[in-house]
């Protein structure tokens, strides 16, 4: 069994997924996501995100932990305020979140 797994993201050589969110949950503009994922036999996945502008709905069922890397985005929970995110940012959304992205 392997305890440390290691892989630069940057050297990711498959084709990006390309999807976006369900009609009903979009608020603003017309998103577009690009996603570069490595995913391990036990399921636990790693990857590089990348979205066009835009606004909507988000709601977590899982812990996701993300570094921003380029640009900024904004990420508003239900009832709380904007957090605004820059390059180099770290979070992590929590199972249950709700707000928008």
């Amino acid at each position: 069994m392997r305890s440390i797994t290691s892989q630069n993201l940057a050297d990711l050589t498959c084709d990006p997924i390309i999807d976006h969110p369900a009609p009903d949950r979009v608020i603003n503009g017309h998103p577009v996501f690009k996603t570069w994922e490595s995913c391990a036999e036990n399921g636990t996945c790693a990857g590089i995100w990348q979205s066009t502008v835009g606004t909507w709905r988000v709601h977590y069922d899982e812990w996701e932990y993300f570094n921003i890397v380029s640009g900024h985005s904004i990420l508003t929970p239900d009832h709380g305020d904007p957090i605004h995110l820059y390059a180099g940012d770290r979070h992590i959304i929590y199972p249950g979140f709700r707000g928008l992205w």
